[in-house]
């Protein structure tokens, strides 16, 4: 099955027309034709079934035959992760990230961070593509890129761990994650996070966790960290 994304759509659209490049792909990739089946989502957790009408290369237009609401899972996981120093690293984690069942991601700037800028379209570019791909009718929420101590000042729900490599007293993601509950990760950048700011988070109600005995890159820190949490809700 081939998803399309198009957030303006819900119950009350009947007919609704591709832009030119998705009308290209379909009629000249995929070579539907009058009458042939397209899926399409909003990211909000709704697949549309639309039959094709007019398959012009140009404005591909379509009928919504039905629509079907995704069960919403039965917990959440907020990854507030630095951004790596080269970009496609961190795009690389956001679209894994988002295949496993990543729901919210909020770039964070810590002290050591070597990347301070964010190119927040190429982000949202990239998590609707790995939506997509994976054939998930939710999109994650992106945040707006702020500094480590903003986002400690935001109250979070369920549990909240932060991911460090200093010598703490640390136990296993794996025995600190809870079925159907909401977590928060941080996860610092190549550098690590500061001894300030593992204390300042600690003060905010979030356990230093391990992610294991190898010491991890950033973006691979940040996956295993989503992967333990889908794992022990699956």
């Amino acid at each position: 099955m081939q998803l399309f994304y198009n957030p303006k759509l819900d119950n009350s659209v009947k007919q609704f027309v591709f832009p030119p490049d998705e009308s290209k792909h379909i009629t000249r990739v995929l070579r539907k034709s009058e009458g042939d089946i397209v899926h399409i989502t909003n990211g909000k957790g709704y697949l549309f079934e639309a039959q094709i009408l007019e398959p012009d290369q140009k404005r591909c237009k379509a009928q919504i035959t039905s629509v079907t609401k995704s069960v919403p899972k039965r917990y959440n996981v907020h990854m507030a992760v630095a951004p790596t120093k080269m970009n496609d690293r961190f795009e690389w984690f956001l679209e894994k990230a988002t295949e496993i069942g990543m729901d919210e991601i909020t770039p964070i700037i810590c002290d050591r961070s070597e990347r301070k800028s964010i190119k927040m379209e190429r982000i949202e570019r990239v998590l609707q593509s790995a939506m997509k791909q994976s054939l998930q009718t939710t999109l994650p929420k992106l945040n707006p890129a702020m500094t480590f101590q903003e986002f400690l000042e935001l109250e979070q729900t369920g549990l909240k761990f932060i991911a460090h490599c200093e010598k703490d007293e640390k136990m296993e993601l794996k025995r600190r994650v809870v079925t159907d509950k909401d977590c928060t990760i941080l996860i610092g950048p190549e550098g690590d996070f500061t001894k300030n700011e593992i204390d300042a988070a600690k003060k905010k109600g979030y356990v230093p966790i391990s992610l294991g005995r190898n010491r991890l890159r950033t973006e691979t820190a940040a996956i295993v960290a989503c992967s333990v949490v889908a794992m022990i809700n699956s």
